[in-house]
């Protein structure tokens, strides 16, 4: 195999496990749209709940290209409360049936079902299991393009620092340097400004807070610290912290973004952290 060949099967390698990785994440965090399939009109209907909002526009949960007979009403209250639940009916606009639910403060949650009527027939949609909504401010997007991007950018030097481990490359170490830096700058450097912006708080990690993404952060970080160090000699390389570092890395990803993060007490008016913000509805519910 010619180096060039096996430096485009590494980076290929590498490539592929951040990409699964990065779609694991995304597709099991508490802010995806939660998904709901119900026979109305004779046919299947299928449509999707909010479970993230900015606190900068108005809350509406839309039912897109509803069935014709479709009628009904949003039920919610504040989250976790023992409020009496509200009903706010759906109004139709066309083909789509709209219902406003209230703006909360910033880390504020409302749970909320669904009581569908489809010609007199009662559907009721996750009246069981509420799905929680969670309300945060709005992130500019000069500091939200540059932190998903070095995110992404410090995970893929990561797993081609390990890759690179596993083959016996010794150019591992140049990406260690680079998964260091761009996992300050992504993790640790902008991380807390978007957390500033979204929830008033800078860091709510570990001492002040039980912020999981915080503290998976700040982990993997000096997991990566230590790999840095214990190789900073070119003629005493140690490879199994770096392979080790990228194992850790790799497992944070593995961890659903956003979960125990940051929870507006109603009591209190306190912001708090380390609550499960309803992740992985299906395993975990």
């Amino acid at each position: 195999m010619t180096p060039k060949t096996r430096s485009a099967l590494l980076w290929t390698l590498a490539i592929i496990v951040t990409v699964t990785s990065a779609i694991w994440q995304r597709s099991t965090g508490p802010t995806k749209p939660e998904r709901f399939t119900i026979e109305a009109g004779n046919e299947q209907y299928s449509f999707s709940l909010k479970r993230s909002h900015v606190i900068t526009r108005e809350l509406n949960i839309t039912l897109g290209d509803a069935p014709a007979d479709l009628e009904g009403a949003a039920v919610w209250r504040r989250y976790p409360t023992n409020d009496e639940w509200t009903r706010q009916r759906f109004s139709r606009e066309g083909s789509d049936l709209t219902a406003r639910l209230p703006l909360q403060p910033p880390a504020g949650k409302l749970e909320y079902y669904l009581e569908l009527d489809d010609a007199g027939r009662i559907i009721n949609v996750a009246g069981d299991s509420p799905v929680i909504i969670r309300f945060r401010g709005d992130v500019p997007a000069v500091f939200m393009i540059p932190h998903i991007l070095l995110m992404f950018v410090a995970m893929l030097f990561s797993n081609l620092t390990g890759i690179m481990v596993i083959f016996k490359d010794p150019a591992y170490r140049r990406y260690i340097k680079l998964t260091f830096w761009t996992l300050l700058v992504g993790g640790l450097v902008m991380g807390p400004v978007i957390q500033n912006y979204a929830f008033g708080d800078l860091w709510t990690g570990w001492p002040l807070g039980g912020d999981l993404t915080d503290n998976k952060t700040l982990v993997a970080f000096l997991v990566w610290a230590l790999a840095m160090y214990t190789n900073r000699n070119p003629e005493k390389p140690r490879p199994g912290y770096a392979l080790a570092a990228s194992v850790v890395l790799l497992l944070v990803y593995f961890i659903p973004h956003s979960m125990m993060g940051s929870e507006l007490d109603y009591s209190t008016g306190e912001v708090v952290t380390g609550f499960l913000n309803n992740p992985l509805p299906v395993m975990w519910k």
